[in-house]
């Protein structure tokens, strides 16, 4: 194998992930800044030149995010409310120049707790695709994120697309992140918040956290309490104790664990009181 190959199909890129390892690379915006040296060591594989990674499309199942879309397309895209959260997200991945190169599948395979757009992509059921010259697989993407910089994906694969069902699409969603200053700012604090109702009610709650533990989480147990719940009442209705039961935060030199979980259980409450206005 060449030492930098830029395939065009798919499939060359999938039998050079049979072959040997390799470094995959396309906005590189994780990947440079965590090289420890001049230049990447090794094969690289390019995979900006694929067509079929790239773009947003509707599905009779929902719809299929192009594993190499940019943070730019996400924000501009014609999509419901339900990806509000998203497109919010995608507006505050670093500035414009890493929202222009950035990736979807780059932020998920990096694997940050901090990563942004993991929380809004947990409340919308998201599902991780992943190819490689044996066939395809695809799984959730709480499954597909393992820790910190760990992933379910094998030397082999590829992730080739995210799939958000369509049922996330309905209700209102908001994205709100805590940072010590408003712009190019790792998190102390992220969450989304998405919620359909019917008759003054919630009929469907998610919400996810991240930045907050090793994982970016959704919150089982507050969401069900907040099920049939007056959208008037929702924000005051939010468990605080389902809430730091499901974070398992750090102190660091952002926050301590206390602050965060503080800070997690506001932001939830702004979201959902927003989200609330939305559909009143």
């Amino acid at each position: 194998m060449s030492l930098y190959l830029r395939p065009s199909e798919l499939q060359e890129a999938l039998a050079a992930l049979a072959e040997a390892p390799v470094t995959i690379a396309a906005g590189c915006t994780d990947l440079f800044p965590a090289t420890e040296a001049p230049a990447l060591s090794g094969p690289v594989l390019d995979i900006t030149a694929i067509g079929a990674l790239r773009g947003i499309v509707r599905t009779a199942a929902g719809w299929r995010i192009g594993a190499t879309t940019s943070w730019t397309e996400i924000a501009g895209a014609d999509l419901p409310a339900g990806f509000d959260m998203l497109r919010q997200a995608a507006r505050q991945v670093g500035a414009l120049q890493i929202q222009n190169a950035g990736t979807i599948a780059g932020n998920l395979c990096n694997a940050s707790p901090a990563a942004d757009g993991v929380p809004p992509l947990l409340a919308l059921g998201a599902e991780v695709e992943l190819a490689s010259a044996r066939g395809t697989r695809r799984l959730p993407l709480a499954a597909f994120l393992q820790g910190p910089r760990r992933t379910a994906r094998q030397a082999d694969e590829l992730m080739v697309a995210v799939h958000v069902p369509a049922e996330a699409g309905q209700g209102a969603s908001r994205f709100l992140k805590l940072g010590a200053r408003n712009s190019l700012v790792i998190s102390i604090a992220m969450v989304a918040v998405r919620v359909a109702a019917a008759e003054g009610r919630a009929t469907e709650v998610a919400l996810a956290v991240g930045a907050c533990g090793p994982l970016a989480v959704r919150l089982p147990g507050a969401e069900a309490a907040l099920h049939g719940v007056s959208l008037a009442d929702l924000a005051a209705a939010l468990p605080a104790a389902e809430v730091a039961a499901a974070l398992a935060p750090i102190d660091d030199i952002r926050a301590d664990a206390a602050y965060r979980v503080t800070a997690a259980d506001e932001l939830l409450r702004r979201g959902l009181a927003e989200v609330a206005e939305a559909l009143a």
